[in-house]
């Protein structure tokens, strides 16, 4: 089942220096369950188009349905989590009180509200931080937080715009890994954007390699990696390969530029 259809997707920013044509002729099908990761150079339209997708902009051209739906029904209809590069999280809020936040908005009891936070802890592994402020956690933790937020109201789609760039490397590999299993567990549809290669390649069932502005898709790579990925996979020859194709999709893109 297709959650996500963009055919010849268009967007052009209208600025005082003119227009700037962030997505040209994006067409991409995600399928229901599939964990995708979009990768390109700083201004190819990754992050543009995940906020397509979340109804944050509006194309200019083509069409995109998600779940059926247009971007903007599909916000309604509370389709979709979202979790931002910043953690984002109010400081004078407890974890638990800043994962209800949203459920608050939505109108949800209170007992429902806080059956719904301490769920989505336990899926980010941090039940027993749920009475902490934001302070009190380390940056990976305010991240896992964060995911849990967006985990909380159970949408079956969730989109993750480069949420583990500004960690170290080991806490990054250590995301990396409960967030395959997290998508392991919860099946859901991952939208996930990021600079790493190694990242896109480990995490995905296809991997999207988009050129600079404007924003085009130059290869869609779908993964040969089982779905049971322990981090020394990425020693494999079969990841390597992978990833070397990514590499000079990256590569072709820029000299397209």
């Amino acid at each position: 089942m297709t959650t996500i259809s963009a055919k010849s997707l268009d967007l052009t920013f209208q600025t005082g220096d003119g227009p700037v044509h962030a997505l040209r002729d994006v067409s991409l099908d995600v399928a229901e369950g599939e964990f995708v990761s979009f990768i390109g150079p700083s201004g190819c339209g990754k992050t543009t188009f995940l906020r397509c997708v979340a109804a944050l902009e509006t194309p200019t051209g083509g069409t995109l349905t998600v779940n059926g739906m247009s971007p903007d029904d599909a916000r309604k209809a509370r389709a979709y989590g979202y979790v931002f590069q910043a953690a984002g999280l109010f400081p004078w809020r407890t974890i638990e009180r800043n994962i209800t936040l949203p459920l608050e908005i939505m109108g949800y009891s209170r007992e429902e509200r806080r059956a719904r936070a301490r769920q989505a802890l336990e899926l980010v592994e941090l039940s027993g931080f749920a009475a902490k402020l934001p302070w009190q956690l380390s940056g990976g933790m305010q991240q896992r937080a964060s995911i849990a937020r967006a985990l909380a109201f159970d949408a079956p789609i969730l989109l993750m715009d480069e949420p583990f760039g500004a960690l170290d490397e080991i806490v990054r590999d250590r995301l990396n890994a409960e967030l395959l299993d997290l998508w392991k567990r919860t099946t859901k549809t991952m939208l996930f954007v990021t600079h790493s290669i190694p990242e896109a390649v480990y995490l995905s069932t296809k991997i999207v390699v988009m050129s600079p502005r404007p924003g085009r898709i130059t290869d869609v790579i779908d993964s040969p990696l089982p779905k049971d990925r322990p981090l020394d996979i990425r020693d494999t020859p079969e990841f390597l390969e992978v990833a070397h194709r990514v590499r000079e999709g990256l590569r072709e893109g820029m000299a397209d530029a």
